[in-house]
């Protein structure tokens, strides 16, 4: 029988989780990610398990339930310790669902305190005095304030928490965080004799984190986004190691599927297309019709470049662009029409050969794994922080497939996954 996990995750979203799992095995843990809930026992052994939702953006009372399922599932498995994993720009609205999903993941395990912190320094998300910057802007400077889906107005993450909380939210903050375990662990126990019940933590640097990782040990609920797991894997005896990461040598043609609409991406598209590479764009309001006729034009036109190198079908644009096609498809329905077509796409491209696959987007991606149908992901190399390459088997065969936050990864992305994934062991 195998070992009681470690660590068992939940993650908000799809790359969220390849995010969180990338940063557990970079840090010496065996880790599968698996997505949705397993209606089985894992067979092999591993130190933790992620659990991909696709629950950022749905309604609370379902992102709850879905956590909870997710939870009951991973306490079978005897997990140890458990980690609610969302994004590093803190995506959420008024109503939640970071807070909701906090509390009831609380209430469940029966703990009066937990702490929330997006912070990711290698990618730029730092938190201090309670503000999220993204780079060197605040969160709500930074686009973000821009997303379609749950646009950051305010980069006070005590006041963000606070408005979808029952609890009392309170602030750990930096000079507390540089005192190290013994300090931190100190004013946690002063937090809650003041009734916090979620501290927001500052965390400027991978030395914050690592500091912070020790204060942590026992916690039954840690909740964060991907940067503070690179402190949890010491509190279980785990060293960095080069194996977790090797995965089987790839092949097959190359494409890249691209839904999100954020800044990092639409450089990132910009540059690709730039290079004389070839590009398919999904128009959203050609959708309103029949978006089968669409999928199979731009599948019609993939199989006449994809033998020559990688191709981009992207639905990516401008915040004005995609404020103009909710206007006219509002704002549910042009995400969801975008998401089934270029779900489709990715299906109909490993049909016709590809076995290299990038797909940019939490919410594409969360479509496109769904329509490839793809259960466990084997995580290997990084690409930029936050990405890793992974390795699938699906109903067409082994697939290597990376899924790419929106924010995340520098303009030369797109190039640089293939190259970084021919250049493995």
């Amino acid at each position: 029988m195998p070992k009681p996990l470690l660590l068992g995750c939940i993650a908000d979203d799809f790359t969220g989780a390849t995010d969180l799992a990338n940063n557990l095995v970079r840090a010496g843990m065996r880790v599968v990610q698996t997505i949705g809930v397993p209606n089985a026992p894992l067979s092999a052994e591993v130190d933790a398990v992620v659990v991909a939702l696709k629950s950022r953006t749905i309604a609370p009372q379902e992102a709850v339930a879905q956590s909870l399922q997710a939870l009951e599932w991973l306490q079978s498995q005897g997990a140890q310790q458990i980690y609610f994993k969302y994004c590093s720009t803190f995506d959420s609205t008024a109503q939640g669902n970071i807070g909701p999903v906090s509390e009831a993941l609380m209430q469940a395990l029966e703990t009066d305190f937990t702490i929330a912190t997006p912070a990711f320094p290698d990618n730029g998300r730092t938190v201090f005095k309670g503000y999220l910057f993204v780079g060197d802007v605040l969160l709500n400077e930074s686009g973000m304030q821009h997303h379609p889906l749950t646009p950051m107005t305010d980069a006070n993450l005590v006041r963000v928490m606070q408005a979808q909380c029952k609890s009392k939210v309170g602030l750990l903050g930096h000079k507390t965080i540089a005192q190290g375990a013994l300090a931190i662990q100190q004013e946690i126990t002063n937090l809650k004799q003041q009734g916090v019940r979620i501290a927001v933590v500052d965390a400027v640097s991978n030395d914050d984190l690592m500091r912070l990782g020790p204060a942590l040990k026992g916690m039954p609920l840690v909740t964060a986004g991907s940067g503070v797991a690179i402190g949890l894997p010491q509190n279980f005896g785990l060293l960095p190691t080069p194996q977790a990461s090797v995965l089987p040598t790839a092949s097959g043609l190359q494409a890249i599927i691209s839904g999100s609409c954020s800044q990092a991406t639409n450089r990132q598209v910009a540059q690709f297309k730039d290079s004389g590479r070839p590009a398919f764009l999904i128009n959203p309001l050609q959708l309103k019709g029949s978006w089968q006729d669409l999928v199979q034009d731009a599948l019609a036109w993939a199989q006449g470049h994809l033998a020559s190198g990688p191709v981009l079908v992207y639905s990516t644009a401008t915040p004005e662009s995609v404020h103009a096609v909710q206007s006219q498809l509002g704002v549910e329905a042009a995400g969801h029409q975008v998401e089934q077509a270029l779900a489709a796409i990715a299906a109909g491209l490993v049909q016709l050969g590809v076995a290299q696959l990038v797909v940019a987007g939490g919410e594409t991606s969360g479509a496109c794994v769904q329509a490839l149908g793809v259960d466990q992901l084997q995580i290997g190399p990084q690409i930029d922080p936050g990405v890793p390459w992974c390795h699938a088997h699906t109903p067409s065969g082994g697939l290597h497939i990376t899924l790419k936050s929106g924010n995340f990864g520098t303009d030369d992305f797109f190039t640089k996954a293939f190259t970084t994934l021919s250049q493995q062991p």
